[in-house]
């Protein structure tokens, strides 16, 4: 080795061996920093009593929510949603084999636990029957006829990025659904794809609203021009946050948001808590005909179910006031739905759950005669096929889902629907986070997704020897019991008759 190169080596270990001690020196001085921080705030007890180290605590407890769900996580029991449910949506939305091997890993034990009643001479293919479609709106300028059996709920724009919203309009183009606008109004995104929509009136009216918050007949006239418009569905309650409005934070309220919603850039966008029009079943029925009135099409509420008393009110004033006042629809909203910010005391605690308020407003629509005119769309965790078929077999007429169709779109369940820094750019407005959501391959899933889910229930009918999914009925399913033993859903809700006149009878006069 000559004199220069030897020379060379020792100038570049003396280098390195400086920035060495650089680094430790930089190190040792932060770590001195915090320490007296964390020894000198009041905040945490963990870090004052344990400075520099604590802090590796509640970098854990953030990590720990992520590592659970694939390291830890059994695969049943997850919550919201488990490996299993998740695993069923990506492999239908990438359109991949969705066949199981050896055995299940669902305990049928659990009470509560749906099953179905299958058929010992099950329908065979020749024997199957395409998917009925349903009529929504049978009094309305522009009725509704769709043979969609699952839909995607309402997700703001602004609560989704664009990317998102655009996956989502083209998908439901392809799969032949429906898309729900959610609260936050309409935009260029939803209509680009060319899906059929269900434009939310929430309690700010955004979209649809006067400058002092007001609903403005001449806003809801320039939504109903649209054709894909379909239905309006005035949103009084979700089941995340029963008497909460909705929350999207300023950072998210973007020029563009702020101008389709009505409402100041950069603040917080806070609903009421309820539509200040609206303070009885009268003025519910009132809102429900002034809209349809104003845009000839049909009009319906969302509404979670607790108190259940004014039901019985609501179907009374129908039938006396006669049934084309009725809602054309009504979404049932379960108490375990979801939401990209709520108080955790109402996500937790209100409302009751889809498998009781389902079957509890059908059988009431039936006592007051008003089942054929009022068609019943629910939601809450129904993201696989069992869910949508167990709710055909309760009554409902469609199903919707919000967090089904995030799967769809990559959603890890990060549980950062609430910030800016959703990692797979669904729910935020970072530009670099929303790159790696590329909405053509997206779209494709969506439709996969709604298109699977269609099949799938198909086989659970044809498997309970039924043609359709539309002809489940309540004996088809059955309810595990506290004791194991499982009860037919037709002996646990059993199907009401009317105890009043006939809607057909009062159509004839």
């Amino acid at each position: 080795m000559s004199e220069q190169t030897s020379n060379f080596l020792l100038i570049f270990l003396e280098v390195i061996s400086g920035l060495v001690i650089l680094v430790l020196v930089a190190g040792l001085i932060a770590i001195a920093v915090l320490y007296v921080i964390d020894k000198t705030q009041t905040k945490q007890t963990i870090r004052r009593n344990y400075p520099v180290i604590g802090r590796f605590r509640y970098i854990f407890e953030h990590m720990g929510e992520f590592f659970r769900q694939y390291f830890f996580a059994m695969d049943r029991e997850e919550m919201p949603f488990n490996r299993a449910e998740r695993s069923w949506v990506y492999r239908a939305a990438k359109n991949v084999d969705s066949t199981i091997a050896f055995g299940s890993t669902r305990s049928l034990a659990p009470p509560g636990t749906v099953l179905f009643a299958n058929c010992p001479f099950p329908t065979l293919t020749e024997d199957s029957a395409p998917i009925s479609g349903v009529t929504v709106g049978p009094y309305c300028d522009t009725p509704y006829t769709t043979q969609s059996l699952f839909n995607i709920s309402g997700m703001s724009y602004g609560a989704l990025s664009t990317p998102a919203v655009r996956a989502l309009s083209r998908g439901a183009k392809k799969a032949g659904c429906w898309m729900n606008t959610g609260e936050g109004g309409l935009s260029p995104y939803h209509l680009e794809g060319g899906c059929d929509i269900v434009f939310q009136v929430g309690t700010a009216k955004y979209g649809v609203r006067t400058p002092d918050g007001k609903l403005s007949d001449e806003r809801l006239k320039e939504v109903a021009q649209h054709e894909q418009v379909r239905m309006f569905e005035i949103k009084m309650s979700q089941g995340a946050k029963p008497g909460k409005g909705g929350i999207l934070p300023g950072e998210k309220v973007t020029a563009e948001i702020a101008a389709i919603r009505g409402i100041p850039e950069g603040q917080d966008s806070i609903s009421p808590n309820g539509h200040p029009e609206i303070r009885s079943v009268d003025d519910l029925l009132d809102m429900i005909n002034r809209i349809r009135d104003v845009t000839g099409k049909p009009v319906g509420f969302k509404s979670v179910i607790g108190a259940y008393g004014w039901l019985d009110e609501l179907f009374d004033k129908i039938v006396a006031r006669g049934v084309e006042s009725a809602p054309d629809f009504i979404t049932i909203d379960s108490a375990d739905g979801g939401t990209g910010a709520a108080p955790q005391s109402l996500m937790d605690y209100v409302g009751l759950s889809i498998k009781e308020s389902l079957p509890l407003v059908v059988d009431k629509l039936k006592q007051h005669g008003l089942r054929d005119r009022v068609k019943i769309i629910c939601s809450g965790k129904m993201i696989t096929p069992s869910g949508v078929a167990w709710a055909l077999c309760m009554g409902a007429d469609f199903v919707v889902s919000a967090r089904g169709f995030m799967f769809a779109l990559g959603c890890i369940q990060a549980l950062q629907c609430n910030k800016n820094t959703c990692p797979t750019g669904i729910t935020t407005h970072d530009k670099k986070l929303q790159y790696g959501l590329d909405p053509v391959d997206k779209a494709e899933r969506v439709a996969n997704y709604a298109s699977n889910m269609a099949y799938e229930v198909g086989v659970i009918a044809h498997s309970c020897g039924v043609s359709e999914p539309r002809c489940l009925r309540r004996y088809h399913a059955y309810i595990v019991g506290e004791n194991g033993i499982s009860h037919s859903a037709s002996e646990l809700h059993p199907d009401v008759e009317a105890q009043q006149i006939p809607v057909k009878q009062l159509l004839a006069g």
